[in-house]
């Protein structure tokens, strides 16, 4: 069954228009997404970021480590009760709307090609940060969409990432907004996207 997302205007304001999820990506139209980073405090000074693992059979990006949990936001509804419901249905875990840290917002795009299909993802993302230990055995995969999860020091993550060995589809950018955020980057070496820790 189809999802159908509200357009957004270049403020994250929706414009009274409706459209395909299929199309939205199609035609690259402004939409909204939550994104939940799940962390936990580590032993070496810093955090590990849960990464969810996308299933083969996305339809985009398959196989690649993705936010811990990130959804598109469905007509009508709005970005916090995305991220609780996402939570919920991709990882099994409930949380209290209050349980959610909001970091920020961030807009992002990108265009690939998937099955011989344009795919141009043009969203509007509301990101908050769970911090919790969970354990990834005791998650409930949603198995259609999570193939497995992955705790990483964010730190090597950010490495894996910007030397390519990590196959992932997360916007750089937003990974370092969280580092700064979580006091692992500051944001003068935010701003040198290119510099190594």
């Amino acid at each position: 069954m189809e999802e159908y997302l509200d357009i957004r205007d270049e403020h994250g304001n929706v414009t009274g228009e409706v459209k395909a999820r299929s199309l939205v990506h199609r035609d690259g139209d402004l939409h909204g997404t939550s994104h939940v980073w799940i962390v936990r405090k580590n032993g070496k000074n810093g955090y590990d970021i849960l990464l969810q693992k996308r299933c083969e059979g996305k339809d985009s990006f398959p196989g690649s480590y993705d936010i811990s949990s990130a959804g598109h936001i469905p007509a009508g509804n709005d970005y916090l009760e995305s991220a609780v419901r996402e939570l919920k249905e991709e990882l099994g875990i409930t949380v209290d709307p209050k349980d959610l840290r909001f970091l920020g917002m961030h807009k992002g795009e990108v265009k690939a090609e998937f099955y011989g299909n344009l795919f141009h993802n043009h969203e509007m993302s509301a990101i908050f940060i769970l911090e919790k230990d969970v354990k990834e055995g005791e998650l409930c995969l949603q198995k259609e969409e999570v193939d497995s999860v992955l705790w990483i020091d964010y730190r090597e993550c950010l490495e894996k990432m910007r030397d390519k060995t990590l196959r992932h589809c997360i916007f750089e950018d937003e990974f370092e907004t969280l580092g700064e955020n979580l006091g692992i980057l500051d944001k003068k070496r935010q701003m040198k996207g290119s510099q190594r820790l």
